[in-house]
């Protein structure tokens, strides 16, 4: 057993808005569906209920979450389904509806078949749900209860809690042993993180797989700095990355100089009004986080992989994987041959770039690994400290490794970042991942940066350890009133008139 998570979990393709409210529930119900084709009984299925407890009928609607459900007894998978299918499929449901589980079997549907109970939490975590499936005299063929943990991870009832029951070949429960693992090892944590990948994946897979996480990340702010309107919500929350990228993309032109935290800001408004138009997003660990991520490793892409900050304190790797060239740790400096053309430059400047994407992704995932296993990325469970907080950290440590950070210095970056998040409220107004969520993630991009700099001008020592820090969040989280956890009951949800 270990804390870890695998990257390729960790950081999944789905859609928005929240990984929790829309990934996780419409996982499970796939799952169900799949569960009846697969045991047979989705021949004698005459009728499909579903009751959102909790987390999920409290603020399931302005989550999207009985659209993902309908999605997924559909057969839709999170990852591949087109967004569009998604939006409001239970929203416009037509009266007189059917709709075919898992492709198999045309069953009556009705909007009121999913049922919200928000006053009802079951024991085993706020955002629960459960499917029954019933015969044509109403008799019960199979129900199964599923928790949607945080980050779209699911779990059903009777399972065991634990993620991650793979016996990954380097394993640690906390910080500390992570970091007596790298020094015993002779290893940095991206090359921990990497070795554990390896036991399930080959060095290509690893790498492709790791670049098409950066490549969701870096479409979905594309997309973002170039849509324009309104969000979907009774608030018609206006999109603003856009406007914003015109601004500073005239700016540069017209002579001034580049503007980096400006942009970084940017990128993470991309993301999340993205994410909050129920567009195609990763999970970095969360939905409702989704932008600080790919904001600070875009921030580093375009403003500092070729500039040699972190040159003079770099990583020198001695571990088993340091000569890959797929996992060479050029970080912000090259090296290697120099190219002979301009194209080749291009090639070669890129391919460095990734390298550090890599390694940012896998010092993110240990420690998000961390957070996950010995606290929560779940608002609904933790506030959200465990999603801004989580993902704050997992960024600040992942742009620690690729200035040249050290390992003390990564975890004592994570810390930071952290620590100055403990006891952050989840209050979306309407029930909505908008507000305050998108601009909390543009100013945790901030912090994150903020966050890495420091660290990087220690020598990785301090006073306040990370895995302290991660119990103190588990223990703000259950002390933390459930109004101020995804249930919009209190807070900014009760003190800003919607509309």
């Amino acid at each position: 057993m270990s804390a870890y998570v695998s990257a390729f979990e960790l950081f999944s393709v789905g859609v928005g808005p929240s990984s929790s409210h829309t990934v996780g529930p419409m996982r499970a119900a796939r799952d169900f569906a799949v569960r009846l084709r697969e045991s047979g009984a989705v021949d004698r299925t005459a009728r499909i209920r579903c009751t959102l407890y909790g987390s999920l009928g409290a603020t399931g609607i302005g989550h999207g979450t009985p659209d993902a459900v309908v999605a997924g007894l559909r057969g839709d998978d999170p990852a591949t389904v087109d967004p569009d299918a998604v939006r409001r499929a239970w929203s416009d449901w037509p009266d007189g509806g059917v709709l075919t589980l898992a492709g198999a079997r045309a069953v009556p549907f009705e909007k009121h078949d999913i049922e919200f109970a928000p006053r009802m939490r079951l024991p085993g975590h706020p955002n629960a749900m459960t499917l029954v499936a019933l015969d044509v005299t109403g008799g019960t063929l199979a129900e199964e209860t599923y928790y949607s943990i945080g980050g779209g991870f699911i779990r059903r009832d009777g399972e065991p809690s634990r993620v991650s029951a793979r016996p990954f070949p380097l394993a640690f429960d906390s910080a500390e042993e992570l970091l007596a693992l790298c020094d015993e090892r002779g290893l940095t944590i991206a090359e921990a993180a990497r070795v554990n990948e390896q036991a399930l994946r080959s060095e290509e897979e690893v790498a492709a797989g790791l670049d098409a996480i950066w490549d969701a990340m870096a479409g979905c702010i594309d997309a973002g700095l170039h849509a324009e309107g309104e969000l979907p919500g009774v608030m018609r929350v206006k999109r603003r990355a856009a406007a914003i990228r015109a601004q500073l993309e005239e700016a540069e032109a017209s002579g001034h100089r580049e503007l980096p935290g400006e942009w970084l800001g940017a990128f993470a408004l991309a993301v999340n009004e993205e994410n909050a138009s129920g567009g195609r997003v990763v999970t970095a660990p969360t939905n409702g986080a989704a932008g600080i991520l790919p904001a600070v490793a875009m921030y580093w892409w375009r403003f500092l992989a070729d500039s040699g900050i972190g040159a003079d304190n770099a990583v020198t790797p001695h571990g088993p994987l340091a000569g890959s060239a797929l996992f060479g740790f050029g970080g912000s400096q090259p090296s290697g041959d120099e190219p002979a053309d301009d194209h080749a430059e291009d090639l070669y400047v890129e391919a460095n770039r990734r390298r550090g994407i890599r390694r940012f992704l896998l010092t993110a995932t240990a420690l998000g690994s961390l957070f996950k296993a010995n606290a929560s990325i779940s608002g609904a469970e933790g506030g959200c400290q465990a999603e801004v907080g989580s993902a704050c950290a997992m960024a600040a440590g992942g742009l620690t490794a690729v200035m040249g950070g050290t390992n003390r210095q990564i975890e004592n970056a994570a810390e930071i970042a952290m620590e100055h998040h403990l006891g952050l409220t989840c209050d979306p107004v309407g029930g909505l991942v908008q507000i305050p969520c998108i601009e909390r993630n543009a100013i945790a991009a901030s912090t994150a940066v903020t966050a890495a700099r420091l660290a990087l001008r220690g020598d990785g020592s301090h006073y306040v350890s990370l895995d302290a820090v991660v119990e103190t969040m588990r223990q703000t989280g259950i002390d933390m009133s459930h109004k101020y956890k995804e249930t919009s009951e209190g807070g900014l949800a009760v003190n800003v008139i919607e509309c």
